[in-house]
């Protein structure tokens, strides 16, 4: 098995994790009982404040390279840091779940160019420098283009710079992967457009140098996320390091001087990241990879035979799924699923999931991609409105979505929400829902969309009688 299959299923088994709604809902009557005992546990602003500004008033080399500085500071950043903030999460489930390591310190020197002079490096040279990437710089040394690309201004670039502990976490009988896949990889790691840490703090996914073959060329993307773990890339890629630049002038002991002084590289930033970036699998096999939350789903998608189709990129150009999860499901109530589940209920159940997926639109938070434009567009601040026509004939999605920096709520059909946004996949994307979507109804010639109220078995029947003679995608 080829290093970027293998990679991919052991981050998405432990990263791309959903709460049990169950779950929540007792933890939430669990906390609602001991939330002082909890809050006191979370570190105040000052404290955080006072925490950060000690470790930059203790002195940094200006001779040392800044990618050093920052990976070593973050660290301790984070040892003082994440003692209150993990005895507050133990109180309740993180549905960021990734490798171990400590929550992320912000450290590093970030702001905009600063009155000590222009920055003398690249991205490319404080890579290859730093102590903590040299396997990184040897996988980039071995492309020239890349190399270039790096050192010039072309662009002002954003790498996401896995540090040397990144690469251990490889299986030892991993086979060597092809010149051509670690391209791939490395340039999945690379955005030709500049976020630095508060850019990326605002924005849920970012563009990468990596083509989608099967979205249509347009640029692979990357989603950033923010828990309790702090924030990752894909959900399992911890930023351990942001806005690496140059060596710094002397700090004072401000925490503000210290932002405004700091530069960037010649022709971009770096952040440090403690998982290599690999390129996702599809759309389906991130499906089956979490059975403890889509099982019910893929069992759908198995016994209505669409997992073929929807695996077959020849017939589509990317793709959104509105992926019910397991409590989803349930909601509908026992009568209505074992319905579906029967011999009988099985050309209702293919209509039902049909309802669910979006073939040649791939409608990410911030970010929407269609197969007959030359390429993407973002989604504007504010409110943004779109309908999309699902695979159930004659029948379209209303999604709402509202946006402003990171807030963002993305509305189906006027009732049903997104609770997990950009499962980012090769051929697509995956957008969670925590309620089966149901098609609206005709009442006295306006359709009206379910809202939630209960169905009987009769009523959901009747609402997808016109479909269930559809055999084709």
């Amino acid at each position: 098995m080829k290093l970027t299959n293998v990679l991919p299923l052991a981050a998405l088994t432990t990263a791309f994790v959903i709460p049990d709604e169950q779950v929540m809902n007792q933890v939430a009557i669990e906390s609602h009982k001991t939330a002082s005992s909890i809050l006191d546990k979370i570190p105040s602003k000052d404290q955080v404040h006072n925490c950060l500004e000690d470790i930059f008033s203790s002195g940094l080399k200006a001779t040392q390279n800044a990618f050093d500085q920052a990976v070593d500071h973050s660290s301790e950043a984070a040892e003082k840091i994440a003692g209150k903030l993990d005895a507050a999460a133990t109180h309740t489930k993180s549905w960021l779940e990734s490798g171990p390591s400590t929550f992320d310190g912000h450290h590093g020197h970030h702001g905009h160019h600063g009155p000590h002079g222009k920055p003398n490096l690249t991205v490319y040279q404080l890579i290859s420098e730093s102590k903590y990437t040299t396997k990184l710089a040897k996988l980039i040394d071995e492309y020239p283009e890349l190399v270039k690309a790096l050192n010039g201004t072309a662009a002002n670039y954003t790498v996401f710079a896995p540090i040397d502990s990144a690469f251990e976490k490889i299986p030892e009988d991993a086979p060597k992967p092809s010149k051509e896949d670690l391209q791939k990889v490395l340039e999945y790691h690379v955005s030709d457009e500049f976020y630095p840490a508060g850019r990326v703090l605002v924005t849920h996914t970012i563009p990468t140098l990596l083509e989608g073959e099967d979205i249509g060329f347009e640029r692979q993307r990357l989603s950033t996320n923010i828990g309790l773990r702090g924030l990752t890339v894909n959900f399992y890629s911890r930023i351990i390091a942001i806005d690496i630049v140059r060596p710094p002038p002397p700090f004072t002991s401000s925490l503000e001087n210290t932002a405004n002084t700091s530069q960037f590289g010649t022709n971009g930033v770096i952040h440090g990241v403690d998982s290599i970036l690999i390129p996702p699998p599809k759309v389906v096999d991130i499906i089956s990879l979490l059975p403890g939350e889509f099982s019910t789903l893929e069992l759908g998608l198995a016994k209505t035979d669409l997992i073929p189709a929807l695996n077959d990129t020849s017939n589509h150009v990317g793709g959104t799924l509105f992926a019910p999860s397991n409590f989803a499901f349930l909601k509908l109530g026992p009568r209505i699923n074992a319905f579906l589940f029967s011999s009988y209920g099985q050309k209702y159940l293919k209509a039902l999931l049909k309802y669910h997926v979006v073939a040649n639109q791939t409608l990410y938070s911030d970010a929407f991609y269609k197969a007959d434009t030359v390429e993407g567009a973002g989604i504007p601040k504010g409110y943004f409105h779109v309908d999309l026509p699902t695979l159930l004939e004659d029948k379209s999605l209303s999604i709402d979505i509202g946006r402003y920096g990171r807030l963002i709520s993305i509305k189906i059909n006027g009732f049903a929400d997104v609770t997990i946004e950009d499962g980012i996949a090769a051929d697509g994307v995956i957008q969670v829902i925590s309620n089966v979507l149901i098609p609206p109804k005709s009442v006295g010639g306006v359709m009206q969309q379910w809202q939630g109220e209960e169905l009987s078995e009769e009523e959901f029947k009747a609402r997808f009688e016109p479909f269930v003679g559809q055999d084709e995608l």
